[in-house]
């Protein structure tokens, strides 16, 4: 699977395109052709000159060409069957549902993600170096310090102990000097500076009470919370086909966010004329419409914001699918709230038109689009198209 990974992501590519949203998770049979799972093999040649003698028959002769045999390879490639019946099949095996999702979020992350506060309940943690103890484990004994400790024990035991040899050594030396010399003291000093030098010997090189441990506490870590806004347009503009289309995109974002973060989330609004938060089924299974007013989408999500998720502790998303079908008043509303108001409060904000029509929505959000870093806008005109979108929307690349 390492050695095949884009073939096994184009396969859950082409698998996603025709499926149901229901059927999103499922495993999926991926075919490699046998051509590309083949492994190299070596062998030795018969090497050297030979004579051989084969014999006639009555269709050829010496020096006939044999025509390479008709056909393909056989197994389930294009072609017949090879000539003597034998071939080989592609190789087909099957992913689980965990390998599926694996895959299919693969180097997605959401952007700029930063962690912004430490939760009692249920902290993060970390190990972090907290310098040297006396106790500890052998595979965390630090041999330097230890070392550095039993020298530094040595010459604060020794000490007074080498200060009166050097003394001594002073006196010996003074006393040899002398003519004549005093045998009586020189014999004195050599035995007292012999007691002085085993009494250093008897310390030991090195002691229990040198050794140091690495010392590793824990301590708890900033926890990343986000929270992801889904705002999908149920207008009388936006028919079955383009809701599904919303629909599929917003199954994709929902089974990342839980699949890879567990502290999101993630708040849906549906809206016409009138925007309200629903709840998860609501927001995919309800079938009520009517017209379309998109500002009271992102008025409501505002609120919400300034209510229940204070910029300073959460990481704000949002998501938003519209056909882009709006008041030309409304659709400057727009405009103004995400610059003045949700942009500013915002990580990452994308907009998702289903639909190659440029509606007057997509015009004014175009001319916020070179502005602003944190604002993305892309368009879906087929269901082929939600996972390459999606994947472009949400790619790796700017999380911290």
């Amino acid at each position: 699977m390492r050695r095949f990974h884009e073939q096994i992501r184009d396969a859950i590519r082409r698998a996603v395109a025709g499926r149901s949203i229901h059927d999103i998770e499922q495993g999926e049979d991926v075919t490699l052709p046998r051509r590309d799972v083949s492994e190299p093999v070596f062998g030795h040649g018969t090497g050297g000159t030979r004579e051989t003698v084969h014999p006639g028959n009555r269709d050829y002769v010496r020096g006939d060409h044999i025509a390479r045999p008709q056909g393909g390879a056989g197994g389930s490639g294009p072609g017949d069957a090879s000539p003597d019946g034998t071939g080989e099949d592609d190789f087909v095996f099957r992913i689980t549902r965990e390998e599926f999702m694996q895959y299919f979020f693969d180097d997605l992350a959401l952007p700029h993600l930063v962690r912004t506060q430490l939760l009692p309940d249920a902290p993060e943690w970390k190990f972090r170096r907290a310098g040297f103890i006396s106790e500890g484990t052998p595979t965390n004994l630090h041999v330097v310090r230890s070392l550095r400790v039993a020298l530094s024990r040595r010459i604060a035991i020794g000490g007074e102990t080498r200060r009166q040899l050097h003394a001594l050594e002073a006196q010996l030396a003074e006393a040899m000097r002398q003519v004549p010399g005093l045998p009586d003291t020189i014999s004195a000093l050599k035995v007292q500076i012999e007691l002085f030098r085993r009494r250093l010997r008897t310390i030991p090189f090195f002691d229990p009470f040198d050794l140091r441990y690495r010392n590793r506490v824990k301590v708890p870590l900033p926890t990343a919370k986000a929270a992801m806004f889904c705002l999908m347009d149920v207008s009388g503009s936006m028919d079955e086909a383009r809701k599904d289309i919303a629909k599929r995109f917003f199954i994709l974002l929902y089974l990342f966010l839980k699949r890879h973060y567990e502290r999101t989330d993630v708040i849906f609004i549906r809206h016409h004329t009138q925007a309200a938060e629903v709840s998860e089924e609501e927001f995919f299974k309800s079938t009520e419409s009517g017209g379309t007013v998109v500002s009271s989408a992102l008025t409501l999500m505002h609120q919400i914001i300034q209510a229940r998720y204070p910029s300073t502790d959460w990481n704000i998303y949002g998501a938003q699918a519209s056909d882009g079908d709006n008041w030309h008043q409304d659709s400057v509303k727009c405009r103004e709230l995400l610059i003045g108001k949700l942009l500013p409060a915002s990580w990452y904000f994308a907009y998702v038109q289903v639909g190659e029509e440029n509606q007057n929505l997509w015009e004014e959000y175009t001319q916020i689009l070179d502005t602003n870093a944190n604002f993305a806008m892309r368009k879906l005109s087929g269901p082929t198209e939600i996972y390459p979108v999606f994947r472009e929307l949400f790619k790796k690349g700017g999380s911290t």
